[in-house]
């Protein structure tokens, strides 16, 4: 038969870091994995080194959900990068469920969605959490503040829209692989750093949380040149910058508008020998 199912799942960049701040929340950008899902064999293999697609299949099943084949098969398309900080686990978690769905014809809510694309990541070793957040983030545009002790559906505490999304663009400094692992209790030990952040999101002002949570997540992984980098963005002309995620990528926020900040900045990166990716924040 070939394909029977597909999905698709959206990266995205911190603004509250789980393990630091106690809470998770993400906002969705316009990078995304989509998934196939077959019942025969492709001639491609499917760079999945996490296994966090077996451990989708293994939640659905876990969860009583119908596995449409006996065995399957996988295709994906990526435009995010992936282990670096931009919600790239929680993106083909997401797509795998969908296409699941999809092959299934089975309906599940968006939390449902959430919840097992967040045990998949548990299982697979690639979230402390279970990135409640970020998975949200895959499925849906906006932003949400979520206890990740609690199911999706009860675990939202505040959500809401990036103010104006039309008006920003989003730039990605990728900086390479990721060679400072998160430490919970280096996470744990800089807690009170993430109050800013924290303080920040209930006040609405986001952009003033991507950089306060990304200089506390520098300070618990000992990443002095991400947040010297961070720093040198702002003075650029960035609105925000900080380090997303776990990293090593670093999320800046620039005003659409400001063509030659744009510009500058770009040129300045390349000059320090960084390659950049320019996005948008996912709307509908």
């Amino acid at each position: 038969m070939g394909v029977i199912g597909q999905g698709e799942g959206h990266g995205g960049i911190s603004l509250l870091h789980a393990l630091g701040a106690g809470y998770g929340c993400s906002l969705g950008i316009n990078l995304s994995i989509k998934v196939r899902l077959r019942d025969d064999k492709p001639g491609k293999g499917v760079e999945d080194p996490n296994g966090v697609l077996d451990a989708a299949v293994d939640a659905w099943v876990e969860a009583g959900l119908e596995k449409p084949a006996d065995e399957l098969f996988w295709q994906v398309r990526s435009t995010i990068p992936m282990g670096i900080g931009l919600k790239s686990s929680a993106a083909i978690a997401v797509a795998a469920i969908k296409s699941l769905m999809d092959a299934t014809k089975i309906e599940l809510s968006n939390a449902d969605i959430v919840d097992l694309a967040s045990r998949a990541q548990l299982a697979a070793g690639v979230s402390f959490t279970g990135s409640v957040d970020d998975s949200w983030s895959a499925v849906e545009p906006g932003w949400k503040i979520v206890n990740p002790n609690l199911p999706a559906a009860e675990g939202v505490i505040l959500e809401g829209e990036f103010v104006d999304p039309e008006d920003w663009k989003i730039l990605i400094l990728p900086r390479g692989e990721r060679e400072l692992l998160p430490d919970p209790e280096r996470f744990s030990l800089v807690a009170p750093q993430f109050e800013n952040a924290i303080a920040a999101m209930e006040q609405g002002a986001l952009l003033v949380a991507l950089t306060e949570n990304g200089r506390a997540t520098a300070n618990a992984l000992g990443d002095a040149k991400g947040r010297r980098l961070s720093n040198d963005l702002l003075v650029w002309g960035a609105r925000a910058a900080g380090i997303t995620g776990s990293g090593p990528a670093i999320a800046a926020v620039i005003p659409v508008q400001s063509e030659v900040t744009l510009r500058r900045i770009l040129q300045l990166a390349e000059q320090r020998g960084y390659k950049t990716i320019v996005t948008d924040v996912w709307v509908e």
